[in-house]
């Protein structure tokens, strides 16, 4: 397959970046595929990493720490994110300077431009719909280009810089980035309310999610799970204005393409769908009936930009499943860890009714961080009612990410909820304590969960090693 010239050239403002943040999910993919297109990628991280590593790989130049001296003298622009802070000393000398500040949604646009890009948007579930996508379509010979928030099945294998002409993205909404994208077809698997610190209200949300469909390009098409109550309201909104080709899918009876059965089969599921009058059925090597829904968009998705069905879902069973979204990281004692990404009470409650259904007798031990205080404020019954459907839990202190402290705003909002509802839950307060608390728990023919968006992803060889004793 012969690349196009179009899919190797770098924005003139992309030459020389400088990436503040670089061994994030977002911005490292990007730097990624920049450094794969030839470009002289630079940046700064707080500390060192497999990702950073992975970067290091490939050419790029990684700062630890961040320092106004970390910026090249010949940088073209800095890249940063919405978790930059104002003050961060390399954002001030890029303003000192004048060197143009680039945010990593217009970088990622810039980079899709030449190509067909298929964006994924929605509250939960992108980073495995846009896995499924790119390990699907790689399987198929089309070598796409993609962007991804979390790794396949290796540090650095967020994003790659294809030689097709697709590129599959994930379109984050929460800080309203993917209004930068024109996609040829798009997902919505689902809204809620999320990224409170964004958006005061549902209605918010809606409108955002009703700007991003405005932006599929003229004759593209957007794909809108039927299942889903926010994702019917924002079908509805989006075919009043009738404006782009809405195709639905889901369990509903009314959905454009049906999921006429989904059977669990341990930790892999089966699924039976009604697409263009046609009967298909495909396996998918993750559990549940979300991550077969999942599958099911990246079906519609797929076919939509003129990939055969029969053909894509087959490739689906290639996918295997992506780091941090129920990732098995290992046994000890006849006890496994499991990792999960989930930190949105949907999220978690269907993580852990995925694992229900492959535990066997065993039972669900959940070792949560809550992620953000602002979450936690909105969201803390919530979260306590789905760790109600785990057989024990122990909750951590909340990882701040970009946030500061809110007064009031602590773990045991979400300990209360959870002994409210019912549930066997203990504060682990700190990375040693709580480690220790699930391991004690924990035996044989149990099945522990490390659950949540910061670094709880790091406890998973803790808890084995604690487990070997």
């Amino acid at each position: 397959m012969a690349a196009d010239p179009s899919r190797t050239t770098v924005p003139e403002a992309l030459a020389r970046p400088h990436f503040i943040g670089i061994g994030g999910a977002g911005m490292s993919g990007i730097a990624k595929i920049l450094a794969q297109r030839g470009a002289r990628v630079e940046g700064s991280d707080a500390r060192e990493s497999v990702t950073v590593a992975a970067l290091r790989g490939l050419g790029a130049g990684v700062h630890i720490g961040h320092d106004a001296g970390n910026l090249a003298q010949d940088a073209t622009s800095v890249v940063v994110s919405s978790a930059i802070r104002p003050d961060n000393p390399e954002l001030a000398a890029a303003a000192a300077r004048g060197v143009p500040v680039v945010h990593r949604s217009d970088a990622l646009a810039a980079l899709m431009d030449a190509c067909r890009p298929l964006a994924v948007a929605g509250t939960h579930g992108k980073t495995t719909t846009t896995s499924m996508l790119a390990v699907a379509l790689g399987s198929l010979g089309l070598d796409p280009s993609y962007a991804i928030g979390g790794d396949l099945d290796e540090p650095g294998s967020n994003a790659h810089n294809g030689r097709g002409e697709i590129f599959v993205a994930e379109a984050d909404e929460s800080d309203r980035s993917f209004h930068k994208y024109a996609p040829e077809v798009a997902i919505v698997l689902n809204v809620e309310l999320d990224h409170h610190a964004n958006y005061a209200s549902i209605e918010e949300i809606y409108e955002s999610f009703e700007t991003f469909a405005e932006r599929v390009r003229p004759g593209g098409t957007l794909i809108v799970s039927a299942d889903h109550e926010g994702a019917r309201e924002l079908t509805r909104r989006v075919r009043e204005r009738d404006t782009v080709r809405v195709r639905t899918y889901g369990e509903a009876a009314d959905a454009d393409v049906r999921i006429l059965d989904i059977t669990a089969h341990g930790l892999t599921s089966e699924t039976t769908v009604l697409l263009d009058g046609k009967e298909m059925t495909f396996a998918v090597f993750v559990p549940g009936r979300h991550y077969a829904s999942n599958a099911v968009a990246a079906l519609v998705a797929g076919s939509e930009m003129g990939v055969p069905a029969d053909e894509l879902a087959k490739a689906l069973g290639t996918y295997t499943g992506v780091r941090r979204r129920l990732q098995l990281k290992g046994e000890a004692g006849s006890v496994q860890v499991i990792d999960s990404y989930a930190h949105h009470p949907t999220e978690m409650t269907a993580d852990l009714e995925a694992i229900r259904g492959g535990a066997g007798d065993g039972r669900i031990l959940v070792l949560f961080q809550p992620h953000l205080f602002s979450r936690t404020q909105e969201l803390a019954t919530e979260m306590g009612e789905a760790l109600a459907l785990a057989d024990a839990s122990v909750v951590l202190d909340i990882y701040p990410a970009r946030e500061d402290p809110i007064p009031g705003v602590t773990s045991a909002l979400i300990i209360d909820a959870a002994r409210a509802a019912g549930a066997d839950v203990q504060h682990g307060r700190s990375s040693t304590a709580g480690p220790e608390l699930i391991a004690g728990m924990a035996g044989p023919g149990d099945l522990v969960l490390t659950m949540g968006a910061g670094d709880v992803t790091e406890l998973g060889p803790k808890i084995l090693g604690l487990l070997q004793r």
